[in-house]
């Protein structure tokens, strides 16, 4: 379902089917990057573990199906004042798209 903002919600399916976070954004990719900085962030972008992402599109039966993997960097120089000098950087790829049966 879209909201007046032009944002959706998608549920983050744990492997067992349940849902306990919900991330929105205007496309899965951009639900799917805000999971992905949850990970345990990785010291460098070549050393992080990639993970199986599954975010259900509330109000459809689309699961949408991602690689996800987080590193920690170091801020930009131009930072605000109140940014941390380590910041939790994410990537993600997609790996398509299945229908539930439910």
């Amino acid at each position: 379902m879209v909201r007046e903002d032009g944002k959706r919600n998608f549920a983050l399916r744990e492997a067992d089917g349940t849902e306990d976070s919900v991330f929105s954004g205007n496309t899965p990719r951009q639900a799917a990057l805000k999971a992905a900085r949850r990970l345990d962030p990785a010291p460098s972008e070549s050393a992080a573990d990639r993970v199986s992402l599954e975010l259900r599109e509330k109000g459809t039966d689309k699961v949408h199906k991602y690689e996800g993997w987080a590193w920690e960097e170091t801020a930009p120089d131009n930072s605000p004042d109140w940014m941390p000098d380590e910041i939790t950087e994410a990537n993600v790829s997609k790996e398509g798209i299945e229908h539930l049966d439910e």
